[in-house]
């Protein structure tokens, strides 16, 4: 039996000390090219979990382990990308980008550093914006930014927290298809929070359910049913597309409250 690329084992999180923890016994695994979304309502602890993961945050129980390796701080083996862009406003596109690849690459000269930016700028479908500013570029031109500085130091887990919630529906179904493209490119291994239904199951392979808080857990695992080959304009004509719809949805409308 194969160790799971990422495990976590009883993860919990007590802010204080007498309080009930936000989540606990949660322990999940991850195989390396897997996308897992986690849904669960505002306070459950979907972004701590995700910090922990990213090494941003301790957990007060559990352990994380990616490649066999427990998780104790930052690491540019995690990509992470947030709602808010967090881009350098003084940096161009170009600049954002190469900044994160001149980390990770510390020995590659400026013109290598560049041409591996713009390879990834160009895979968010921004060629031609590479010298723009973040204040002339929209909110979606700036999620892609973010998204492209995180795949561009080659991660070998990428952390989604919220990334498209703030954007407009179109530009979130632009970006989530080429997010899509580019995983299938790189087999990238991803775990995304999300409160998007439709959105989990455009994108995860599983998709895990939280509880409400405090003492969140993770209730159930869902398999995805649909092809790999789903589309966004086409997985509502796939006949498992609405009863796993309707699963989800009935989860957190009735059931995620009554599992405390």
């Amino acid at each position: 039996m194969t160790t799971p690329f990422l495990r976590v084992t009883g993860l919990a999180k007590r802010y204080v000390p007498a309080a009930p923890p936000v989540f606990e016994n949660v322990s999940f695994d991850i195989e390396q090219g897997e996308f897992v979304c986690i849904i669960g309502h505002s306070g459950c602890g979907k972004s701590t979990i995700l910090n922990v993961l990213a090494g941003l945050e301790t957990a007060t129980d559990g352990h994380v382990f990616m490649n066999n390796r427990e998780v104790s701080g930052p690491s540019l083996e995690r990509g992470v990308v947030f709602q808010s862009h967090a881009l350098m406003p003084w940096l161009t596109v170009l600049g954002n980008v190469a900044f994160a690849v001149k980390s990770r690459f510390g020995d590659w000269d400026r013109e290598r550093v560049n041409a591996h930016a713009r390879r990834f700028i160009a895979m968010v479908g921004l060629a031609g914006a590479e010298h723009k500013k973040p204040s002339e570029l929209s909110g979606g031109m700036k999620q892609r930014v973010g998204i492209a500085r995180a795949f561009s130091i080659e991660p070998k887990m990428l952390l989604l927290d919220e990334p498209f919630g703030a954007l407009d529906a179109l530009t979130r179904g632009v970006i989530q298809d080429e997010l899509l493209k580019i995983c299938a490119d790189t087999r990238q291994t991803v775990f995304m929070i999300t409160h998007d239904v439709d959105e989990a199951i455009l994108l995860a392979d599983r998709i895990m359910l939280m509880s409400t808080g405090p003492q969140a857990r993770i209730a159930e695992v869902v398999v995805n049913p649909l092809p790999k080959s789903r589309t966004r304009g086409g997985m509502h004509h796939e006949p498992e597309f609405y009863p796993l719809r309707n699963h989800l949805v009935d989860f957190l409308v009735h059931r995620s409250s009554s599992l405390n």
